[in-house]
């Protein structure tokens, strides 16, 4: 049975570190559904990447420890396994309409929280920030009232209380 991983991982914050933990995926064949990373410790020159995948917990695991073999890799963590955690998503939302249109996706926006960002008399520019649920069913919401373009961060993901990774 597959499941859903959203995995995070602190390695060096050094050139070509991303490529190989893309090509671990890309050479076994593993799917990413999400991927982010930035740096989050200056000093030690530290990123966090966090990446969801789906596949059997016998895959899930594997790529885990290959993961963790890596030299560049400090720490591997599962969130999904490991306990409650948040996980959020950034999106840019373009919707591009007039009269009832433009009525129906400020008042949709106001109820799923979207803020605008940008507005022209025939366009909207909406940010949300949500799970990724959430930004799909806003996103059904509006390709009849003028969808035309989507950009979106992928997951980011933290764990809930006093529990951390920690290099």
């Amino acid at each position: 049975m597959e499941r859903t991983a959203t995995i995070a991982v602190l390695v060096e914050n050094e050139a070509g570190v991303l490529a190989r933990v893309i090509g671990l995926f890309s050479g076994r064949g593993y799917n990413i559904e999400s991927l982010t990373v930035a740096p989050v410790d200056e000093t030690r020159r530290i990123s966090r990447i966090t990446v969801v995948t789906t596949g059997t917990e016998m895959t899930i695991e594997q790529i885990k420890a290959q993961l963790d073999r890596l030299v560049p890799v400090h720490k591997v963590s599962d969130l999904t396994l490991d306990g409650a955690h948040l996980q959020r998503e950034l999106a840019l939302i373009k919707v591009v309409g007039r009269g009832e249109h433009r009525v129906e996706a400020l008042r949709l926006a106001d109820a799923f929280r979207a803020r605008v960002v940008d507005a022209t008399p025939e366009s909207f520019v909406f940010e949300m920030t949500g799970n990724a649920e959430k930004i799909d069913a806003f996103c059904a919401l509006m390709k009849p009232l003028g969808l035309a373009e989507l950009c979106r961060t992928g997951a980011v993901a933290i764990a809930r209380g006093t529990r951390h990774i920690a290099a």
